[in-house]
């Protein structure tokens, strides 16, 4: 199944956009691996696209259909190489730094929690001790 002439036009626009020529690619075509039977096991659908300027690679074996596969490799590779121009890579990594302190402050919030739960078992344990009888 061919892709439309409109979806074509629109990711030549994006690759002009972003500077990217289509000489800057290298493609491989390998054979896929997992489901598809015969199909997939006989043909070299699977696309292997190497971004040669930065060195951005991947490899896309979504579709049983090569043509398929092609206009999807590069589209993800376009989006790779947009996040790397427009720094969308730091933005991600100080996501994830953001989250891991907020994960730090969780836990250290939990073990305070846990240690006051502990003091008020002990206290109510030591309410049930017996009285020592008077005589």
């Amino acid at each position: 199944m061919p892709v439309s002439f409109d979806k074509e036009k629109i990711l030549a626009a994006r690759m002009a956009s972003l500077g990217v020529f289509e000489t800057d690619f290298e493609e491989t075509f390998v054979r896929s691996s997992g489901p598809g039977g015969q199909k997939v096991n006989k043909s070299s659908s699977c696309v292997q696209l190497v971004h040669v300027p930065t060195g951005l690679s991947v490899k896309c074996q979504q579709e049983r259909s090569q043509v398929l596969n092609r206009f999807l490799a590069r589209r993800i590779l376009l989006d790779k190489i947009e996040q790397q121009q427009k720094g969308f890579v730091e933005a991600e990594k100080e996501k994830i730094e953001k989250i891991r302190r907020q994960k730090r402050k969780r836990s250290k919030r939990a073990k305070e929690k846990i240690l006051v739960e502990k003091h008020q078992n002990a206290e109510k344990k030591s309410l049930r001790k017996r009285i020592p009888a008077e005589g």
